[in-house]
């Protein structure tokens, strides 16, 4: 086994452990026993996959060291126990995704590439059909003008801050090169942070009361179709069950009992054909909106936090450098998504944020310098 094998080995044989102990914490957070027992065995494929690469690179003389779940697998565990498995569910599937490529291109690993695709496909099931937890409407109510084909209610929180601190840190270095008062960028900033954050519940709001009205007229189509078409809406039941894999005698079966019962039947194709909960109806618009209004005010107040005590060049040291921290951890809270090194994104996030109060400072200070003499 040459170098690159080996690096490439010892690679997959830690994220196999890191699923396996991602799993085993899905399996003890899940509420549905089904659900969880799913995820056992889960992680009892990914331990398979271990206990494979563990052979091989002994075979090849390569001592084995002592496992230890990474940064990412704890967090993401933390917060499955914390705030709900369907929160990091979209996470683990883009892993998955990421492994079955991999595995297509490593030599004798067919079989592991079929199972991570088989996890993905059983995820997205999950992510379709689970309930309780933090899933459906909790999810909308986070998300927001953040969804994304991947998203999630994690996301939309970093996200979030991540807009109050950029956007609030580049004002007041904005105003801070104009060499204004203290209380001026204060009460600039200050004023900054209400009307982000006012904005972006307003967009939250907006967002959520139109997808529950939307939902609310499908709803309504499904039951009048319900009421004067049932066989139709029986054919349509009984072709999402065959797509799923269902026997179509048995998928058919199953549509005739649901739509026999008019109530039943309006739930069940409002969750598989809208991919909503009607007692939920994608969440709500209060909710999203103050959820929105605390997220971005979180970010927003770092680089304000320093001019309450401070004044001139202290105030922009140590503005900056709380920001610096703050760019930082949001970073790095962004490798949960994307599992790239935490130190690259962490700095990246930095020179980003500082690149743009940078533009901000520089265009206060021309324009503080000609207007005042």
């Amino acid at each position: 086994m040459d170098e690159q094998m080996k690096n490439a080995a010892l690679a997959s044989l830690d994220d196999e452990l890191n699923g396996a102990y991602l799993y085993d914490a899905l399996s003890q957070a899940e509420k549905d026993p089904r659900l969880a027992e799913v995820y056992r065995r889960m992680a009892d494929v990914e331990r398979k996959h271990a206990a494979e690469w563990v052979e091989r690179l002994k075979a090849s003389g390569v001592p084995m060291r002592e496992f230890r779940p990474s940064w990412r697998s704890r967090t993401l565990a933390w917060v499955a126990r914390h705030m709900g498995v369907a929160t990091v569910l979209p996470t683990i599937m883009g892993d998955e995704r990421k492994d079955t490529q991999k595995y297509a291109h490593l030599p004798g690993s067919a079989g592991m590439a079929a199972d991570e695709s088989s996890h993905n496909r059983l995820l997205s099931q999950v992510v379709r059909t689970m309930k309780g937890g933090m899933e459906g409407g909790a999810l909308a109510q986070l998300e927001g003008r953040h969804r994304t084909g991947g998203g999630n209610a994690l996301r939309a929180a970093v996200l979030g801050a991540n807009d109050g601190l950029v956007s609030i840190f580049s004002l007041v270095m904005g105003v801070a090169g104009a060499n204004l008062d203290n209380k001026v960028i204060l009460v600039t900033g200050f004023a900054g942070l209400l009307a982000g954050a006012i904005s972006m519940a307003l967009g939250e709001w907006l967002s959520v009361q139109s997808s529950r009205e939307l939902y609310q007229h499908q709803i309504g189509i499904e039951k009048v179709e319900v009421a004067t078409a049932p066989e139709e809406e029986a054919e349509e039941l009984a072709l999402i069950y065959e797509a799923r894999g269902v026997p179509r005698e048995e998928a058919q079966r199953m549509a005739q009992h649901i739509i026999s019962d008019p109530a039943s039947a309006l739930e069940t194709l409002a969750r598989e054909e809208l991919n909503v909960d009607p007692s939920e109806l994608g969440g709500s618009a209060w909710e999203a909106a103050f959820t929105s209004f605390f997220l971005f005010s979180l970010g927003a107040i770092i680089p304000i936090i320093p001019y309450i005590f401070l004044t001139g060049p202290s105030g922009i040291a140590v503005s900056m450098a709380f920001s610096a921290v703050g760019l930082f951890v949001v970073g790095a809270a962004i490798t949960l998504f994307t599992g790239r090194s935490v130190v690259y994104s962490g700095f990246r996030q930095v020179l980003f944020g500082m690149a743009a109060a940078g533009v901000t400072y520089g265009i206060g200070h021309l324009i503080g310098t000609n207007v005042g003499g």
